[in-house]
């Protein structure tokens, strides 16, 4: 479980690439709410209050591409409904607290999320 990143993953660095080649500037691996502890997002604009996740699909119970560990698969089906009810909790909270929230599958084509974030910048600047 070592070898697993908690942050700079392949899905991540590629979605940052393009969007740095774009000219956006944004945080990584950065809590938006300095009073929530455990909640680090993988993106982050602060300015815009705009936070970006990409969730590993065997972490985060993927409906497509999760599958359930045959060894130990009651602690298994229990960790992933907690990460799965932990992402839920830490997305309403944002969201609560006036901030955009895009949560992304590591499966997605780098380029679809990257214009997908590049869209929600322009329209949180009002440019659209």
């Amino acid at each position: 479980m070592q070898a697993n990143r908690r942050a700079n993953t392949g899905p991540e660095l590629a979605v940052r690439r393009l969007l740095h080649a774009a000219g956006f500037r944004y945080r990584v691996d950065y809590p938006p709410l300095a009073d929530f502890r455990r909640l680090r997002a993988d993106i982050v604009f602060p300015r815009r209050h705009l936070a970006v996740f990409v969730d590993g699909c065997f972490w985060h119970g993927c409906p497509d591409h999760f599958v359930m560990p045959k060894a130990n698969a009651e602690y298994w089906a229990r960790k992933i409904a907690r990460n799965v009810e932990r992402d839920a909790e830490t997305t309403a909270r944002l969201i609560e607290r006036g901030w955009l929230v895009l949560r992304f599958w590591e499966h997605e084509p780098a380029a679809e999320v990257a214009s997908a974030i590049a869209r929600a910048m322009r329209e949180l600047k009002g440019e659209c």
